[in-house]
């Protein structure tokens, strides 16, 4: 492994809270980011533009942009599936970045967006390329890349092609994600390992759910095949309402704290991040799945010696 440091971004704003049964308001959602944007994320999926009777959660994204903080040195991202989304999202004037999403299998992509896998790559493209023609960058996100809710196993051959594909357009970088948290850590490496050689220069980024208990083990992984930027929800929060079964992403503070103890620089404060935990749990009513903001801080801190 040769990263010293790895980006986080973080990603509880929008997919943390769409699958959410409870509405969570405006106010919450931007204290949400506040909080982030203290314990150290540069880079926030703030919302995703898309039909809100399909995803309510997200009915607000407006709202949510017009109440960023103004700060020159955070990325605000937008997820957007369509020229709609696109339009809707650079119409505010406080997106940074514009993420598309490329389906790995056709059954998911018709769910998830209404088009087949390789017409969401070919829109993918358009997304991208409209983000450059107005100033702004634009990334790609290849979903269901570790296994398909409806199709089951997905062929590592077509996920490189895919990214390959996407490359082309020059995004800042193509993400793998694990959407319904299937990967294991043999898999990512090697999968991940053959995108960032396809694709070179351009950068693999990873998105793993931790539905049956491998997201970390995942992450890892991914680090050492030479990914250099990983999303994270903050508590673990998070699910795609057109998976069955998705459960939440892997937790900001559990990623950050197996980063940091094994010499890996993140940027982001455990303690404030830690803080905001325990802040969103009142608001979600509920503890978050998150492991590290459960157990006592380590290692200790007394009388500012470690």
């Amino acid at each position: 492994m040769d990263a010293a440091v790895i980006e986080m971004v973080e990603v509880g704003p929008r997919d943390g809270l769409q699958n959410e049964k409870t509405l969570i308001d405006t106010t919450a959602k931007l204290a949400l980011i506040e909080r982030a944007i203290a314990a150290g994320s540069r880079r926030i999926e703030v919302t995703s533009f898309v039909n809100p009777r399909a995803v309510p959660q997200m009915a607000d994204a407006e709202a949510v942009c017009a109440g960023l903080p103004e700060r020159d040195d955070v990325t605000y991202i937008g997820l957007v599936m369509n020229a709609r989304g696109t339009d809707r999202a650079l119409a505010t004037g406080r997106i940074d970045q514009l993420g598309a999403v490329a389906v790995a299998t056709d059954t998911f992509a018709m769910a998830n967006q209404g088009q087949t896998s390789d017409g969401s790559v070919e829109i993918s493209r358009a997304i991208i390329a409209q983000a450059q023609a107005a100033g702004r960058t634009g990334q790609a996100t290849i979903a269901a890349a570790f296994g398909c809710p409806f199709e089951g196993e997905v062929s590592e051959d077509r996920v490189v092609q895919m990214a390959c594909a996407l490359a082309t357009a020059g995004p800042v970088e193509v993400a793998l994600a694990d959407t319904i948290g299937v990967a294991n850590p043999a898999h990512v490496s090697r999968l991940v390992g053959r995108v960032a050689a396809a694709i070179a220069p351009i950068p693999v980024r990873v998105h793993f759910h931790n539905t049956r208990g491998t997201g970390l083990a995942n992450v890892w992984s991914a680090v050492e095949a030479g990914a250099r930027t990983v999303d994270a929800s903050l508590g673990g929060l998070g699910g795609c309402p057109f998976a069955p079964g998705a459960a939440g992403n892997v937790a900001t503070e559990d990623v950050v704290y197996m980063l940091e103890r094994a010499g890996i620089a993140t940027g982001l404060d455990l303690a404030k991040l830690i803080a905001a935990n325990n802040w969103l749990a009142d608001v979600m009513q509920r503890q978050l799945p998150g492991m590290v903001a459960k157990a006592p801080l380590f290692p200790r801190v007394a009388e500012g010696r470690t």
